[in-house]
């Protein structure tokens, strides 16, 4: 019969003399060290200051929307409202156009949205998977305008747009923001992390290269464009100088331009600018919460090849 042998202690397997026997283990139930705590604190408090540091001008925005005008400037500042003026929500509805001045900023702003997220991921697709000769000096040609302000062309671009005859319309901002390098350069980044191999088997498989770009490198890139649409919303949204020069019919303001008219020769009516600027943040708001997700992961895969 055979007998069953135990297995010896560890202790006995272990050579006399070596180190490693009696050097002291990790244990695994160490918690972080001082140093780590403090940094993490110091890191969490940095951010702390900073996020009330970005949130007070909004605060302050929304309190003074709920004042009477002369009480927005005391000094010292009166963070809470006395009285509390919740009629000025009322009476910019009854004074001004804001439902004219809303549906315009829409528009405009979902329209350019639209238009740039097609132009500029139709485009991006060609630069990262098409190849042509100077497809790399066109790039950095088309990059390169973002070094360029727009205030040294806006004149020759007022000129040519009224020559069209579009001065005066919505059409005159959606033609000027259609297309965008910004937009063109943050797809191609994000298709470039798409595998080659995805392509290749779509045109085994018989795919045009729209049906490609339309069928498998939109639907793969769904963080990128939503952080194109949101990045595009709210600098359409908050645009002030392009409707300022071409729209000048009070029925084609956004809600920008329109917030002007509380400003006058001697004397500005700071709580209905106050209370226009959070109903015209409100929206930009909610979608940014409702994209954040999406939005973050968009930026931080972008550029990263696969």
């Amino acid at each position: 019969m055979t007998q069953d042998l135990a297995p010896a202690p560890a202790d006995l397997l272990t050579p006399a003399g070596d180190p490693a026997a009696t050097a002291p283990r990790p244990r695994a139930e160490d918690g972080p060290d001082a140093k780590t705590i403090v940094g993490k604190t110091l890191g969490y408090l940095l951010l702390l200051i900073a996020s009330v540091g970005l949130l007070l001008p909004f605060v302050w925005m929304i309190i003074s929307s709920l004042k009477r005008n002369v009480d927005v400037f005391t000094n010292p500042i009166q963070w809470i409202p006395d009285p509390v003026v919740w009629q000025n929500y009322v009476t910019i509805w009854e004074r001004t156009g804001m439902s004219t001045w809303l549906f315009n900023t829409i528009f405009i702003s979902v329209v350019v949205t639209f238009l740039q997220v097609l132009t500029g991921s139709f485009a991006a697709y060609g630069f990262a998977r098409m190849r042509f000769p100077g497809r790399n000096a066109l790039f950095m040609a088309y990059i390169g305008t973002l070094a360029v302000p727009w205030q040294s062309f806006m004149i020759p671009q007022f000129v040519m747009l009224s020559n069209w005859g579009l001065a005066n319309t919505r059409w005159s901002i959606i033609l000027l923001q259609a297309f965008g390098a910004f937009g063109v350069f943050l797809m191609k980044q994000y298709f470039e992390s798409v595998p080659e191999s995805l392509n290749e088997a779509a045109r085994i498989d018989g795919l045009s290269e729209y049906g490609i770009w339309w069928r498998i490198m939109m639907p793969l890139s769904v963080p990128a464009i939503a952080a194109l649409t949101l990045l595009t919303f709210v600098n359409t949204w908050n645009d002030f100088l392009g409707p300022l020069l071409y729209l000048r019919s009070n029925n084609l303001w956004t809600v920008q331009v329109g917030l002007r008219t509380f400003i006058g020769q001697f004397a500005s009516e700071h709580a209905m600018i106050m209370t226009g600027s959070v109903i015209s943040v409100v929206p930009i708001a909610v979608i940014f919460f409702l994209g954040q997700k999406y939005f973050v992961e968009g930026i931080a895969t972008t550029g990263v090849k696969g």
